[in-house]
């Protein structure tokens, strides 16, 4: 039960960071919290840490602020997710989150959309094929 309201807790303390930033909302997975800003998923907590989404762009930030990567045991080996700690300065105030918040909402930007699906080459034949008489 300790663990649960110790989580609960730090799930408050991060809602009160982000709430300035962004739109906050904290969902249970995986035994941790998935941690969504603006309705993306932008980062997550798992053992009582603070991790947030990083791509090719932003991550080198993270690396120059000797943060380290969410790492969990596979089936086989460890699995590096794209999810990085913070600094630890960066848990006190939402000034000090805000640079590391805009790094993860743009590393979590909505995929381009897809284009639409082509008809099957079958289908397209057979609409173009010429009627026997």
């Amino acid at each position: 039960m300790r663990n649960a309201q110790l989580a609960a807790s730090f799930i408050d303390h991060l809602r009160e960071l982000f709430a300035p930033l962004a739109q906050f909302d904290a969902r249970r997975m995986f035994g941790g919290w998935g941690l969504y800003l603006d309705g993306r998923m932008c980062g997550l907590v798992a053992d009582g840490q603070l991790y947030l989404k990083t791509d090719a762009a932003t991550r080198p930030a993270f690396e120059a602020a000797g943060c380290g990567p969410f790492i969990y045991t596979g089936q086989q080996k460890p699995i590096t997710m794209s999810y990085w700690s913070v600094p630890e300065d960066a848990l006190e105030s939402t000034e000090a989150m805000a640079p590391w918040a805009r790094r993860a909402l743009q590393a979590a930007k909505p995929a381009p959309p897809s284009s639409p699906r082509r008809a099957s080459r079958g289908r397209a034949r057979s609409a173009a094929a010429p009627k026997e008489s």
